[in-house]
């Protein structure tokens, strides 16, 4: 960014309607301003395919798959993990794309360091501002806010899976793209190399040897 470039925050973000309108209610006792945030994670796309014209699924499509593929973690891998946790942060990582918008590596305009201390203030944003004066239910404000931050530091073996799985949706959907399309999307089967977790890996060698041959 610019000198001159005014610093990004989730309210004065740049993105189009970046509020529902009206603008969420802030500091409300009712969790009803932050379920209509959530909608935007429903209309905005995935940009990677969006790049290669495919107008596809939303973050939230992305993040549905995802917590049902926590459930069905390997039984030699689903022993050691926390499994209703894992399912939890993955309905939570992608929160923040709410009001950050699907940022993806290829977006040079906005680096990594700045994707994440954006991300940073939106979840602090909802925590506190949208969410700090709700009564906590099964997952509080503060909750949501610990689940996303152990996410992002990828220490735990439940964040590992959770990463693990978040590559494994892609590949399926890569897959199910190329086949939809009649596209080449070689561009993303390098993130199979990336999954740590030897388990997941046989998942990710399978889906890959799925992809159409082509001449």
């Amino acid at each position: 960014m610019g000198s001159n470039t005014p610093q990004w925050t989730p309210q004065t973000g740049n993105l189009p309607a970046v509020y529902p309108s009206p603008p969420p209610e802030e500091n409300s006792a009712t969790p009803i301003p932050f379920f209509h945030l959530l909608e935007r994670l429903k209309t905005t796309k995935r940009e990677g395919w969006r790049r290669f014209g495919i107008n596809g699924e939303s973050i939230s499509d992305h993040m549905y798959r995802m917590s049902i593929m926590t459930m069905f973690a390997p039984p030699e891998l689903a022993s050691k993990l926390n499994i209703p946790h894992c399912t939890k942060m993955a309905l939570v990582h992608d929160m923040a794309e709410s009001l950050v918008g699907d940022i993806t590596p290829v977006d040079t305009d906005v680096p990594k360091a700045e994707k994440a201390r954006r991300e940073a203030e939106v979840m602090d944003y909802i925590t506190e501002t949208l969410l700090g004066k709700v009564p906590g239910g099964a997952l509080s404000a503060q909750g949501i806010k610990s689940v996303f931050q152990e996410y992002e530091d990828n220490v735990t073996l439940e964040a590992q899976f959770v990463h693990d799985i978040d590559k494994m949706e892609l590949l399926l959907q890569m897959v199910e793209y190329e086949r939809s399309h009649e596209i080449d999307l070689s561009e993303f089967q390098h993130v199979a190399s990336r999954v740590q977790l030897p388990e997941i890996k046989a998942w990710a060698e399978q889906v890959v040897a799925e992809r159409p041959k082509r001449a």
